[in-house]
């Protein structure tokens, strides 16, 4: 008996009954269930954040007053902030220390997962060691900065300098050294998060890549430059965007550190909104400062969103 045959013998295929969606009771629990569970983290979002940042735009447009009243003054706040030279100083110290303290952690990161890249199993010590400057707090850390930074021959790094013939310094009380020390600061505190990100690009990279260029004779550089940094172009598309991000919204170092000083050549965009705010009592101006900051991140963020989307 042929196959047509056997198939024809046992009479029509018949099909299954259609299934039936289920009832709008059921729809409606299932999703609602991540939502329950989702609710009390939101309900703080919506306390401690969320209100606050629609309370902040409001008090933009007004002169605030406690226990007097706010005035609602409209954009002269935005005029006052954005046309003082305070201002516009802590832009550029802003955009200065965000760009540094960017690539330096990139590259630095970049070098980091380069050399801790592997499966051997001593490695997560050494990374764990690495990783220590993230998990630990600014003030530990700008404390321990401080230390270093002791301006004074005998200080631990101006040590150091003398041994390699360079004058002491005075680091973070100079206006021509403090602004590059907080930012070798933020480097040496982000290139370990940067590392880490990198360590899981480098491991979706495709291993038979590195194979072939090495049987073509191509030395470690041209791997790293031909295999590796485009198989990272990813990771870099987003590290940029959470560097430039964390740049831009530098206080703890700063306030911990100089506190805007000397001479104010170390002051930065929520550091002066922080004095206007709290030490000048200039809430609305200080307000307006912040919504300002918010749109220049909200704008990097979409655009560099924009711009993955079209790269991909």
């Amino acid at each position: 008996m042929t196959v047509t045959e056997a198939r024809t013998s046992r009479g029509p295929v018949t099909k299954g009954a259609p299934r039936t969606a289920p009832p709008v009771r059921t729809r409606l629990r299932r999703a609602a269930t991540p939502w329950l569970f989702l609710a009390p983290a939101l309900l703080l979002f919506l306390y401690f954040k969320f209100i606050p940042m629609a309370e902040a735009v409001r008090m933009s447009f007004q002169e605030v007053r406690p226990f007097l009243g706010n005035t609602y003054v409209g954009g002269a706040n935005y005029s006052e902030i954005a046309g003082s030279s305070d201002f516009g100083a802590a832009v550029w110290h802003t955009v200065v220390l965000a760009v540094a303290t960017t690539a330096g952690s990139i590259v630095l990161g970049m070098v980091l997962a380069l050399l801790l890249e592997g499966q051997t199993r001593s490695l997560w010590f050494i990374r764990s060691a690495v990783f220590l400057p993230v998990v630990t707090a600014m003030a530990v850390v700008a404390e321990v900065w401080r230390v270093m930074y002791y301006p004074a021959e005998g200080g631990a790094l101006n040590s150091v300098l003398s041994v390699i013939g360079l004058g002491p310094s005075e680091f973070l009380n100079s206006p021509d050294s403090s602004l590059a020390s907080i930012a070798f600061v933020g480097i040496w505190r982000g290139a370990p998060y940067d590392m880490m990100i990198f360590l899981a690009g480098l491991a979706g990279v495709d291993r038979v890549l590195y194979e072939a260029s090495a049987v073509d004779g191509a030395s470690r550089f041209r791997r790293i430059w031909h295999v590796t940094l485009p198989g990272l172009r990813p990771v870099f598309a987003i590290l940029l965007t959470l560097a430039a991000i964390r740049g831009l919204r530098i206080f703890t170092e700063v306030f911990l550190l100089t506190n805007g000083g000397p001479d104010g050549s170390t002051e930065v965009l929520l550091t002066l909104t922080y004095k206007l705010g709290l030490e000048r009592n200039e809430l609305g101006v200080a307000a307006a400062g912040t919504v300002l900051l918010f749109l220049i991140l909200l704008v990097l963020t979409v655009s560099s969103r924009v711009r993955r989307k079209g790269v991909r």
